[in-house]
């Protein structure tokens, strides 16, 4: 313990210059000697990181390349067999003896190979193949003589449809590799029928020559049992070989890094690059690190020279205004550091001084107000009792000379002042909401000469919920102001729904323009009253952002000649029990 105390007490005593000088003499020396010791460590992880994620977007690439041109072929094959487009016309050709009816179904067919083979530039050599007369027909281009599909490479294989590649393209005088497809036809009474399809020469050359790294990557392909069909290094990854890197995606093998994709169609590619490859890259980058440390350890000195500079002087003018306003010296002289950000805080530290200034003076006049204040408040609570004294003398006096009307008018009148004024806090709930807001009904079908109908429905479980006082009536408020005229409806319905009440105000009225609507919404709670009961939807609004912080939703949806619904959703919130 005192070995701490008294190293904090020597921290303590260390300036704010020599604390800069300190930390950036450390911070100029710490950089090199951390990149003399993990430089290395730190980049090959970089590195191998960034060569992955290059090598694997290469890959995924050249996957996804390979998966749509098979899916192609398949696409395509779809069409020439049973029952597709062709296949119909190949069983027809195949069933019909008659010389003519045969060449018009021959042409047709080339015809429907043609148009296919146009429309679908992805696909070359297209043909329909016997397996047990070991011949073709309808072929769209010449065929090698020794062509046999016993010598495909396999690379999928599923009912009645086999993938195979890239192999040599078995089309006369081509020796690029192709994907192929071959799929039965499905004639009734054929069952040696196939339709073989390959990928025309020049993509699948491009999908297997993508570059990357400045240099050729080598791929090999895998079948869905991890056997090697296709190899680019057929020295070291012979074809027909099993791969011998398992179910992992990347390693180290005969000195080659390898990095594996595996297709939803089972098969796998993968990607291979020279260890002297990888390893000359990492080490280029390193030797740049190099470099970089060395130009920050120069900047990190020179910025510790400018700091001192920029930031300690001005600083100490900032402490001198500090020690004037602490001796009561709002009036200090101005002066400026010729740095923005610094002449910026220290005209708003002058400010802060004039408004503490006035600060002091504004807290006398409200002391000198206060005893004032007091009695005002007291005659505000006085003079609400005193109106609703007057108005229960003059229901009394329209009971005795039998003005009924006036007596209704004159008691929904005192009722609803009393809910308004004479009650404390600003807690109510959906009961007394509702209560009051028949009141307040009452007294506009006296104010008003025209009728209008007015629905009330709630669900008894949320009557005693507790909401904000006056949320109701401004919405019914609000619909009775804008349009609502004879033969005119209100309907309101609290409910509860989804463990929150949803309140939902309807009417039939004029309606109400977007612009309206957003005026209603934010204008002054003063221009809202249109009437002495009045209270505006914006002191809704904030009764709602004050009670609830943000979770409680005020919705307004109008037609123009149609009518008004205003939705109010308000989360429930357990309260105390108010007296």
């Amino acid at each position: 313990m005192k070995i701490n105390r008294k190293i904090s007490n020597l921290l303590e005593q260390i300036t704010l210059k020599k604390r800069i000088v300190f930390i950036f003499a450390v911070g100029t020396l710490i950089p090199f000697v951390c990149t003399a010791l993990i430089s290395y460590n730190a980049m090959s992880s970089i590195l191998s990181s960034k060569l992955d994620s290059g090598v694997r977007s290469n890959l995924k690439n050249v996957q996804q390349s390979i998966e749509s041109t098979i899916d192609n072929l398949n696409h395509v094959s779809q069409q020439l067999v049973i029952p597709g487009s062709v296949g119909g016309y190949l069983d027809t050709y195949l069933h019909t003896e008659q010389p003519y009816e045969r060449a018009k179904y021959y042409q047709d067919i080339k015809t429907k190979l043609n148009e296919i083979t146009f429309t679908n530039p992805g696909i070359g050599l297209t043909m329909y193949y016997s397996d047990e007369e070991n011949r073709y027909l309808f072929n769209t281009s010449g065929v090698k003589n020794d062509f046999t599909i016993s010598r495909l490479p396999l690379l999928v294989n599923h009912f009645r449809i086999a993938n195979f590649g890239p192999h040599i393209s078995n089309e006369l005088h081509s020796n690029r590799y192709v994907f192929s497809v071959l799929r039965k036809v499905g004639l009734p009474e054929r069952d040696d029928i196939y339709i073989y399809i390959e990928s025309d020469l020049k993509l699948t050359q491009n999908i297997l020559q993508r570059e990357q790294t400045g240099e050729q990557d080598y791929y090999l392909i895998l079948d869905n049992n991890g056997r090697i069909v296709y190899s680019q290094v057929d020295n070291l990854f012979q074809k027909n070989t099993y791969f011998e890197g398992g179910k992992s995606s990347k390693g180290l093998l005969n000195q080659y890094y390898w990095f594996k994709e595996t297709s939803d169609q089972g098969w796998s590619i993968i990607s291979l690059i020279p260890v002297a490859k990888y390893n000359e890259e990492k080490n280029q980058w390193v030797v740049q690190m190099i470099y970089l440390s060395i130009i920050f350890g120069v900047l990190s000195l020179s910025i510790a020279w400018l700091l001192w500079k920029m930031v300690y002087k001005p600083l100490q003018k900032f402490d001198k205004e500090i020690n004037w306003m602490m001796q009561s010296d709002f009036q200090s002289e101005t002066f400026r550091t010729r740095i923005p950000e610094f002449d910026y805080l220290l005209s708003q530290f002058r400010k802060m001084k004039n408004q503490i200034s006035d600060l002091f003076k504004e807290v006398e006049q409200k002391e000198k107000r206060r005893a004032d204040l007091e009695v005002e408040k007291l005659l505000y609570q006085i003079n609400p009792h005193f109106l609703m004294n007057t108005l229960d003398t003059a229901n009394w006096l329209a009971v005795m000379n039998d003005q009924k009307d006036i007596s209704r008018l004159v008691t929904s009148l005192n009722r609803l002042l009393y809910y308004n004024l004479g009650k404390a806090g600003q807690t109510s709930t959906i009961v007394e909401e509702i209560e009051t807001l028949k009141q307040y009904l009452a007294i506009q079908k006296f104010r008003y000469d025209f009728d209008f109908e007015v629905r009330i429905h709630t669900d008894d479980v949320i009557l005693n919920y507790p909401v904000p006082r006056f949320i109701l009536q401004p919405l019914v408020e609000n619909a009775i102001y804008h349009g609502l005229s004879d033969e005119g409806y209100i309907y309101v319905e609290v409910r509860n729904d989804n463990h929150k009440i949803q309140i939902e105000v309807n009417d039939n009225g004029a309606g109400i323009s977007e612009e309206d609507i957003e005026k209603l919404l934010n204008q002054n709670q003063t221009k809202q009253q249109k009437d002495g009961m009045g209270i505006g939807l914006n002191y809704v609004k904030r009764m709602l952002e004050n009670h609830y912080e943000g979770k409680a939703k005020l919705e307004i949806k109008s037609l123009v000649g149609k009518g008004t619904s205003v939705f109010l959703t308000l989360p429930i919130l357990e309260v105390e029990a108010r007296d």
